[in-house]
């Protein structure tokens, strides 16, 4: 949401939230993403959400880091990344919570 949002867009996501019921899974918002900005998508294909890019963007960060995701675009509030961890990353959390 922050540091790595303001390197590829310039700005903070507007919101970060984790899911109520699954420890797994956060939501970056963007309710008006920069990707989307300047992209004029024909009103057949409406439901097209460029920032699908930005999800891909973050899996592949995310990886990278030792944090093994598969993120998805949705037209929720503007646009949700939904986050989905890997069991291993939650499993590793955990284990270092006590430290």
């Amino acid at each position: 949401q922050g540091p790595l949002w303001r390197a590829l867009f310039g700005r903070e996501a507007d919101k970060l939230e984790q899911a109520n019921d699954d420890d797994r899974t956060f939501y970056v918002i963007e309710r008006e993403p920069v990707v989307n900005t300047f992209v004029s998508v024909p009103r057949e294909n409406s439901s097209l959400n460029c920032a699908a890019f930005a999800a891909g963007l973050l899996e592949a960060v995310l990886g990278a880091a030792g944090f093994p995701a598969r993120v998805s675009a949705h037209w929720h509030k503007g646009t949700t990344l939904m986050i989905k961890f890997d069991e291993a990353v939650i499993a590793r959390d955990k284990s270092l919570e006590g430290r």
